[in-house]
């Protein structure tokens, strides 16, 4: 869905994080310095969107988690990027450029590491599908992924 609060831009650092989305849960996030995190408007929604990241100008679909990851009981806010590509390194210390293009739901707490991948595996689906929609998909080519 098209929103009016959205989209958001941003871009950052890539740095390293817990370790937890390649490791335990095989999903690998890039996370974004905490400058970056630390500089969200107070009314940043917490929760995980969708949209479009670029790497080297090299575009890519994401989906990214906001907040405070409470299966994980962390202690501060994070911004983590999960890009929809195999990739065979890390990009630690490049710069990442996100569109935030849409809200797939709130941050919540989970039972399980199966019940947690489970939610972001559906999550990844309901991003493919949004990022479909052509006033969502016409971000992929903005300026802004590109410079």
């Amino acid at each position: 869905m098209c929103t009016k609060t959205l989209p958001y831009f941003l871009s950052g650092s890539v740095v390293k994080g817990f370790g937890r989305g390649s490791k335990a849960l095989g999903i690998p996030t890039a996370n974004l310095e905490d400058k970056i995190v630390d500089a969200l408007p107070s009314d940043f929604k917490i929760g995980v969107y969708y949209g479009w990241a670029s790497v080297d100008a090299k575009v890519y679909k994401m989906v990214a988690s906001v907040g405070w990851n409470p299966f994980y009981k962390n202690e501060k806010k994070t911004v983590e990027v999960h890009l929809l590509q195999k990739f065979e390194n890390d990009f630690y210390g490049k710069q990442i450029k996100v569109i935030f293009a849409g809200y797939i739901r709130s941050e919540q707490d989970f039972t399980s590491e199966e019940e947690l991948i489970n939610a972001i595996n559906n999550d990844i689906a309901v991003a493919e599908k949004e990022l479909q929609q052509p006033c969502i998909s016409a971000y992929k080519d903005d300026k802004f992924l590109k410079e």
